[in-house]
């Protein structure tokens, strides 16, 4: 059943090139992409969501002209889930994109936009189905370049070309650590065939651990670990919405796609693995959201959680390296289960909120959290799916967040039978997930709060305007399948099994847990269904009757002014100062003065310490050293040719009886 992928795939590259070779027309180009990404969408989720509910594995074969490896591309249950994730939110983000460049007219083509996009999704399905490292690596380079070019699709901006130079250069740094990563398992194995690698058996502990190491180095580069994350609050705000909700929906995802499947290939894992990995999902949760939670632009502050949610996913699979380490089957089996079910949730409603964020930038021509305010009036289809994306990403029943987040709190509990450090590590994830679910509820409290609710603070709101159809319809998909997992968790982690049994190594009794889970999303949902009738009843009772209607925030002032509202810093201060010594905050504060004070400024910036006081200092110091080489770059033909002979008689020389291998 490998033809529906490659149909695809077929149908993607087809449609792709068409939309590129539209000629001036943007809207035909459009046309072309969305029927596209939807066709291919439709019949690779069918194909994927078949293989993980009836289980089976497809693989092919073939000789291709390059000069190492054959052609091995594959399906089994890890990369079909993958897949579904994949055509998912891709399918959704197109019809999303359809609407938000309906008005865009032919004042600037939009083809290139379109075929990157789509050739962002087949890249990506090539990744997930690929079972040899040379067709992995060009798929993945592929993935890197269409990602860089639809991020500065705007090139005509200063920040988005500074976006698109550092995506661009993260993606190539973590590419290089990928490349040793594969020769030392063709090294193993003796070509880059995934299969030859299994089957060449258990790598020796050095090697095991230096290719674990490379794997979270590559592939964490691209899935945002914190630390290696500094590319993404820049490329995600730069790129248009609906290839953010792809980029942060899927993308990234690959990095964990990346993580898992390596995991597969290096046998059974030591206690510190899981210890490790356990302290990188943590760091990476508690520092993301502590970063979103002080983002004053909208998009921004979006990639700060996904900065987070991978740190979620990557508590899950620390887990069940944990479990695995210690021949716990049901904690490893919930870890990789939780983990990879957070995967698909995550990308379901951060799609569905970064396309929230486009449609308010759309109405409104700005991501600015304290220019907006009260656009629930406006907009309140919008309104509605962010409000559910948000409650989703807090983790709160009884929606999709929450269930996944379930599994990897049990998980953490079932750690508390470990002995020694296991036990400790495993018992930390509780109050680092309670913390970093606490800290998400208060920041899109603030968000929400700011962004739709309250009086309008500029002009720019008051102009606002509902969301185009196809962007309300793709919100409205991505809203509906959020809530759908909440409501029927068992349903959806039938599509987990399958993949977080692969990982585990073997089965485990989940019935018991989603017996515990269900009743809470039911009960929940009793709850929303209660508040929603009771507020029918309201409105019924006061048809009527004339309600005065009062300026929020209004506090008994004779004539309040929207500047009382809460801003976001105002609102996250609060919160944010306990957790100052981790954060590279400034404060800039001129104070009223006199009693009859004409002005007053008070401004809080928070920077990223990894980037701006680890990375980039290191950045700019490894600048000037190879700006010290450039004393060989003569600019003369003879010199380079010199360069080229001695380079040649070194490796003939190593290669001589005695020197090189």
């Amino acid at each position: 059943m490998l033809w529906p992928f490659l149909v695809a795939l077929a149908i993607h590259l087809l449609f792709g090139t068409l939309a590129l070779f539209a000629g001036r027309s943007s809207r035909t180009a459009i046309m072309l992409g969305t029927i596209g990404c939807v066709a291919a969408s439709i019949v690779g989720i069918g194909a994927a969501a078949h293989l993980l509910l009836f289980g089976g594995h497809v693989d092919a074969q073939m000789a291709w002209h390059v000069p190492i490896g054959a052609l091995h591309i594959g399906v089994y249950a890890l990369s079909a889930f993958f897949l579904l994730c994949i055509y998912l939110v891709t399918g959704i983000a197109a019809i999303y994109g359809a609407g938000y460049f309906r008005d865009h007219g032919d004042d600037r083509r939009v083809g290139p936009l379109v075929f990157f996009f789509i050739l962002l999704a087949a890249s990506m399905a090539g990744v997930a189905l690929a079972r040899d490292g040379i067709l992995f690596l060009i798929a993945w380079e592929v993935m890197s370049l269409s990602g860089f070019f639809l991020v500065t699709f705007d090139d005509q901006r200063e920040d988005v070309r500074r976006a698109g130079t550092v995506y661009l250069i993260a993606s190539h740094v973590g590419v290089l650590f990928l490349f040793v990563l594969f020769a030392l398992f063709a090294q193993h194995g003796g070509d880059f065939n995934f299969s030859s690698i299994a089957a060449a058996g258990a790598l020796s502990p050095e090697m095991a651990n230096a290719c674990f190491l490379l794997a979270l180095v590559g592939f964490g580069t691209k899935a945002g670990f914190w630390f290696l994350h500094t590319w993404l609050p820049e490329a995600h705000p730069a790129a248009p919405s609906h290839v953010s909700a792809s980029m942060s929906g899927v993308m990234i995802k690959m990095g964990i796609y990346g993580v898992l499947r390596v995991l597969t290939l290096l046998g059974p894992p030591p206690l510190w693995w899981g210890i490790t990995v356990i302290a990188i999902g943590a760091l990476s949760g508690v520092l993301g959201v502590l970063h979103a939670l002080a983002q004053h632009d909208l998009k921004r502050l979006l990639a700060y959680h996904s900065v987070e949610n991978v740190g979620i996913i990557t508590l899950g699979i620390g887990l069940g390296l944990l479990g695995q380490s210690a021949a716990n089957p049901e904690m490893a089996f919930l870890g990789y289960g939780g983990a990879i079910l957070h995967t698909l949730n995550h990308g379901l409603f951060k799609g569905l909120l970064f396309q929230g964020a486009g449609s308010v930038l759309h109405a409104t021509g700005t991501k600015a959290i304290d220019a907006l305010g009260g656009l629930s009036r406006k907009m309140p289809t919008t309104a509605l799916t962010f409000l559910i994306g948000a409650i989703a990403i807090s983790g709160l029943p009884p929606l999709n967040g929450f269930v996944s987040e379930w599994l990897i709190y049990i998980a953490a509990f079932r750690g508390g039978t470990l002995n020694g450090p296991g036990t400790v590590a495993a018992l930390a994830v509780i109050p680092a997930l309670a913390l970093i679910g606490g800290l998400a509820s208060a920041c899109f409290v603030k968000a929400y709060g700011i962004v739709f609710l309250g009086a309008p603070r500029t002009a720019a709101v008051e102009a606002a305007h509902p969301a185009p159809a196809g962007m309300r319809a793709a919100m409205i998909i991505g809203a509906l399948l959020c809530v759908a997992i909440g409501i029927w968790p068992e349903y959806a982690f039938r599509l987990v099994e399958r993949p977080a049994l692969l990982m585990a190594g073997t089965a485990s009794a989940a019935d018991p847990i989603l017996a515990a889970l269900v009743p809470i999303t039911r009960v929940a949902l009793s709850l929303f269904a209660l508040a929603g009738l009771l507020a029918l009843v309201r409105r019924a009772l006061l048809r009527r009757r004339e309600a005065p209607i009062e300026a929020t925030w209004g506090c008994g002032y004779e004539a309040p002014s929207p500047r009382m509202q809460y801003t976001a810093s105002s609102f996250a201060d609060p919160v944010l100062v306990p957790f100052e010594g981790v954060l590279h905050r400034s404060v800039h504060e001129e104070a009223p003065h006199g009693y009859f004070p004409r002005e007053a400024h008070y401004e809080v910036h928070s920077g990223d310490i990894a980037g701006e006081q680890i990375i980039v200092p290191a950045i700019e110091k490894l600048v000037a050293v190879l700006g010290k080489l450039r004393a060989i770059q003569q600019g003369r033909v003879q010199m380079y040719l010199v360069y080229i002979f001695v380079t040649l008689v070194g490796v003939f020389l190593w290669q001589l009886p005695g020197g090189g291998p």
